[in-house]
C-alpha cells in the first residue's frame, strides 16, 4: 500500500514537471467535482453536523432547564439574546479574520471552540455561568458558519455552487433530528441529564482532526495574497487538471486595509447590494430563529407537556435536512433570487397557518414544511451573499450581513416574550410571516442575479 502511494505521489510530481500545458481557467469553473472536492465537501459536513447539534440543542434543552433552575421566559430570551450577540461578534470576527489570515486557519479555529464551549455549557453550575458559555459556543459557531459560505463557494464551479452548498448542508443539518431524538431519550430521564446533550460537543474535535489533515486553502484567497502557484497547485491537487491561473489573477482587486475593506461595501459599485442584502436579512433572520429556537418552549408554555413538545420538535426538526435537500435541487436556478423569494412567499403562508392550528398532528405537519421552507431559503441566501462581493472582501462582507441579521435576532428574542403573553401563538408567527414578506418585495426589484455566474462576472 504504501508503496503504491509513493508511486501515485512519484506520477503527479512528474506531471507537474512535464510540459504538459497548463489550462487557461478561472479556478474551478468548467471543470468536473472531483473525489478530492468531495472529500473537502465530507469535512465541511462533519463540521456543520457537530456545529449544529450545538446550534439547535437549546431549543431542545430549554423547557427542561426552565424547570431544574426555576427559570422563566425572561430568562430563556436573556440566554438567547446573549447567544445571538456572540454570534453577531463571530460573524463579524470570522469574516475579517479569514480575510486576512485565510479561510482555512479560521475555520479550523472555530471548530476547535465551539467544541470546548459546547463542553462548558454541560458544566455550567448557574445561569450566569451558563450565559458566558452558550455566548462563547454561539461566537465559534457563527465564525466557522459565516467563513465556510465563503469557501464553499470559492472552491465550486460556477453552475453548481448552489447545488454544493445545499447538498452539504442537508447532510450536515441532519443533526438537527438527531439532537431533537437525543433529546428526547435522554432529557427525561432525571432533572440533570441535559448536561449530557452539551458533552456531545465534544464529537467536534473529529472534524478539527480531520480538517487539520486535509482541508485545503481557498486557490482564491491565496491569488489575493500573491501566491500564485500555491493556488495553481491546490486546483491541480483536487481536480487533477494543470491550470493557469494568470489571466485570472489579472482580475484580482488588491487587498486593502481592513476598514477600506469594510467601507467597500458601502461604496458607489456595491451600495444597492449591501443595502438589499440588509434589509432581508435584518428582517428574515429574527423570523426564521422564532421556528427553529423557539417553538419547543412556546408550545410548552401553550400546554404541551415537555416530552410531547420535545417529540413535536423533533419532528419539526426532521424538516431541516429535507429544505436544504430541497435547496440543492432550486438553488442554481432563477438567478439565486427567484428561488429565495418564492421560498420566503410560501414560508409566510405557512407562518400564518402554523400560529392557528390546533392539535399534535396539524401543528407537526405545517411545522415541518415551515422549516423546510425556512432552511432551504436560508442557505440559498447563503450562497447569494458570498457571490455578491469580490474575493478580497468577501467574508467579511458576509460576516457584516450575518452579524446583521444575528443582531437583529438578538434583539428580537427580548420582544418575543412580550408578544406572545400579548397576542399568544398567533399573535408570534403573524409577525413572522410579515418579517418574511416585507424582503420579497426588495429582493425582486432591486437584487441581482447571481445563480450560475462566476464570481469574477459577479463582482
Amino acid at each position: 500500500m504504501k508503496t503504491e502511494i509513493t508511486h501515485n505521489r512519484s506520477i503527479l510530481n512528474e506531471s507537474r514537471d512535464s510540459n504538459t500545458p497548463k489550462k487557461i481557467n478561472n479556478y474551478f469553473d468548467g471543470l468536473e467535482v472531483s473525489t478530492s472536492h468531495k472529500i473537502l465537501f465530507f469535512i465541511i459536513m462533519m463540521a456543520y453536523f457537530f456545529e449544529q447539534m450545538d446550534n439547535w440543542n437549546f431549543g431542545f434543552v430549554a423547557p427542561a432547564l426552565m424547570k431544574a433552575w426555576g427559570l422563566n421566559m425572561a430568562s430563556v430570551s436573556k440566554i438567547t439574546f446573549t447567544y445571538f450577540m456572540a454570534m453577531t461578534l463571530g460573524g463579524l470576527t470570522g469574516g475579517i479574520i479569514s480575510d486576512f489570515i485565510g479561510r482555512r486557519k479560521t475555520f479550523l479555529g472555530a471548530i476547535f471552540l465551539f467544541s470546548v464551549a459546547s463542553i462548558a455549557n454541560g458544566f455550567a453550575s448557574n445561569l450566569s455561568m451558563f450565559i458566558v458559555t452558550r455566548a462563547l459556543t454561539g461566537f465559534g459557531i457563527f465564525c466557522l458558519m459565516v467563513t465556510s459560505q465563503a469557501y464553499i463557494a470559492e472552491m465550486t464551479p460556477s453552475a453548481t455552487r448552489g447545488k454544493w452548498q445545499g447538498l452539504t448542508a442537508s447532510v450536515g443539518f441532519c443533526a438537527a433530528p438527531i439532537v431533537g431524538a437525543l433529546c428526547r431519550v435522554i432529557i427525561p430521564l432525571n432533572p440533570e441529564a441535559w448536561r449530557y446533550i452539551f458533552y456531545f460537543g465534544a464529537l467536534g474535535f473529529i472534524a478539527f482532526a480531520i480538517g487539520l489533515k486535509y482541508l485545503k486553502e481557498s486557490p482564491r484567497w491565496l491569488v489575493t495574497q500573491g501566491r500564485l502557484p500555491e493556488a495553481e497547485e491546490v486546483i491541480e491537487q483536487i481536480s487533477g487538471v494543470r491550470v493557469d491561473l494568470s489571466e485570472a489573477a489579472t482580475k484580482v482587486v488588491p487587498r486593502d486595509k481592513p476598514m477600506e475593506v469594510l467601507s467597500g461595501m458601502f461604496s458607489a459599485k456595491y451600495i444597492k447590494r449591501t443595502l438589499v442584502l440588509l434589509i432581508f436579512l435584518l428582517l428574515t433572520t429574527p423570523a426564521v430563529f422564532v421556528v427553529t429556537n423557539w417553538t419547543p418552549t412556546l408550545l410548552n408554555q401553550m400546554g404541551m407537556s415537555v416530552t410531547d413538545s420535545l417529540q413535536a420538535s423533533f419532528i419539526l426538526m426532521i424538516g431541516v435536512p429535507f429544505g436544504l435537500f430541497i435547496s440543492s435541487l432550486v438553488s442554481d436556478k432563477g438567478g439565486r433570487k427567484i428561488p429565495i423569494a418564492t421560498l420566503c412567499i410560501i414560508g409566510g403562508v405557512l407562518g400564518i397557518i402554523f400560529g392557528r392550528v390546533k392539535g399534535f398532528f396539524p401543528i407537526v405537519t405545517i411545522g415541518f414544511f415551515l422549516i423546510a421552507c425556512f432552511m432551504a431559503m436560508s442557505f440559498i441566501s447563503f450562497s447569494y451573499i458570498a457571490e455578491s462581493y469580490p474575493t478580497k472582501m468577501r467574508n467579511t462582507a458576509t460576516g457584516v450581513h450575518n452579524g446583521a441579521g444575528r443582531l437583529a435576532t438578538s434583539v428580537f428574542q427580548l420582544i418575543i416574550p412580550v408578544l406572545f403573553v400579548q397576542y399568544k401563538f398567533v399573535g408570534v408567527y403573524s409577525v413572522v410571516a410579515l418579517m418574511l414578506v416585507i424582503p420579497v418585495i426588495v429582493l425582486l426589484v432591486w437584487g441581482i442575479r447571481t445563480g450560475g455566474k462566476s464570481l469574477e462576472e459577479i463582482s
